[in-house]
């Protein structure tokens, strides 16, 4: 951490360029939306309830609180938000203990990490997962690789709200114009463009639309530093 931050004061003498990547956890670094799918299927099956397969994309990249409400209001479940939110972050880890010592990453996440830590650019992970699960997964992700991460309970409003870049960009000493951020789902999206990011778009479960100052890319091995540095920053 402390290596990426003191890197920070050459990165912003050098004028109007990149200054930090924010970068989304699940489905854009780690392939664990299949992971969360399936706890939602099991925890609903649990109560008596099966999910609709056209669910799965209304529910993709949301926070906790707003997937559980959606599935306890569409499948009229007899559960709390509380208690259904603690059984999913429960079997959500579970399936991913299932994978064994190593949580795959998407393709091509690896690479830019490790690109980013070498040129010394400061990488933020910023989640709408809770804050035991963002830590479960930077033992496959590397803790070292990011000078700050942002848990999606630690917020007030998390995404689509701006207010998760936002704060990861008020920890590293950034001006959220000046970060690239990488998402794989439309209301990650939103959050970043509403924080006045460049936003590089990766979609994963569900398509995201086409719109002015976004950049949508296949997948991450599309995606360099030197690709990152050339975004420009949208005007608002």
């Amino acid at each position: 951490m402390s290596s990426s931050v003191s890197a920070l004061g050459t990165l912003l003498e050098e004028g109007p360029g990149l200054q930090a990547v924010l970068l989304d956890m699940d489905g854009t670094l780690v392939d664990t939306e299949g992971c969360w799918w399936q706890a939602e299927r099991e925890v609903f099956a649990e109560l008596g309830h099966s999910l609709r397969e056209e669910w799965r994309q209304v529910v993709v990249g949301g926070p906790m609180a707003r997937s559980a409400g959606f599935l306890i209001e569409a499948t009229k479940a007899d559960i709390g938000l509380e208690e259904v939110s603690r059984l999913l972050n429960a079997r959500f880890v579970e399936c991913v203990a299932r994978m064994g010592q190593s949580v795959p990453l998407m393709p091509g996440a690896g690479r830019l990490l490790a690109e980013l830590a070498e040129h010394g650019l400061p990488a933020a992970l910023v989640s709408a997962s809770h804050r035991h699960v963002v830590d479960h997964m930077l033992g496959s992700l590397g803790n070292a690789n990011f000078a700050c991460t942002v848990a999606g309970d630690e917020l007030v409003r998390t995404k689509p709200h701006p207010d998760p870049y936002l704060t990861a960009a008020e920890q590293l000493g950034v001006d959220p114009r000046r970060c690239a951020v990488l998402e794989d789902t439309a209301t990650g999206v939103a959050s970043a463009e509403a924080a006045g990011c460049r936003v590089v778009a990766v979609p994963s479960v569900a398509p995201i639309e086409p719109a002015p100052g976004r950049t949508i890319v296949r997948s991450l091995e599309e995606v360099d530093l030197a690709f990152l540095r050339s975004l420009r920053a949208v005007a608002h």
